[in-house]
């Protein structure tokens, strides 16, 4: 139900492979026809290009894998042992993705129709509704309403088939387009006619 990521290791090409039960343990290094250990090589050997590829590949799953991006997922795991986790992911300090995205809202929300509903301060996206303000979190997407922070869980639908609309100016950033697409909502407020999302409002 859930994979656990640790450590990311450079080895070169013809290095034995490496293993890990999937229940957790160590590492171990598949030795086979008498092959030797080899060690991990030190980031300063690992041509600047090849850590950058890999290390922004390592970012986009950590970032779209991780639990903290499901809004729904609350209980905090088995004996909510992961609920810090999921509150600090939801709410917490920006990544890099996450900076990159609040940079080019700076620039995009002003020209945006909710425009004057709509700041962004530190790490939120604040929309001001009729009922409500809202605060999105520019890493998450996830929402917190006045009063008092309440959280509120919007599932966006998913339909991969649904065709684009319009040109908007980023590519690949699917977590912006829930944002704006809650932004624009939200600013809207009092013409929400979902029954689970009026429930919390």
């Amino acid at each position: 139900m859930r994979l656990r990521t640790d450590q990311v290791r450079f080895y070169p090409i013809d290095a034995p492979q490496n293993w890990a039960h999937c229940d957790g343990g160590e590492y171990r290094m598949w030795l086979r026809d008498g092959a030797d250990p080899v060690d991990p090589l030190p980031l300063t050997d690992v041509p600047p290009l090849v850590l950058s590829e890999v290390l922004r590949d390592v970012d986009l799953f950590v970032g779209v894998a991780s639990v903290g991006n499901d809004p729904a997922w609350q209980d905090g795991g088995p004996g909510g042992r992961f609920r810090e986790y999921w509150t600090s992911y939801g709410f917490g300090e920006l990544g890099a993705s996450a900076e990159t995205r609040r940079a080019l809202l700076e620039r995009l929300v002003p020209r945006l129709a909710i425009a004057d509903r709509c700041t962004i301060e530190g790490r939120f996206l604040h929309v001001k509704g009729d009922r409500h303000t809202y605060k999105i979190h520019l890493g998450s997407g996830n929402i917190l309403r006045t009063p008092n922070d309440q959280y509120l869980c919007i599932v966006p639908k998913s339909n991969p088939s649904a065709p684009q609309a319009g040109y908007l100016p980023y590519e690949g950033d699917r977590m912006l387009a829930m944002i704006l697409s809650k932004a624009m909502m939200l600013a809207a407020d009092t013409k929400i006619t979902d029954p689970t999302i009026l429930s919390q409002i």
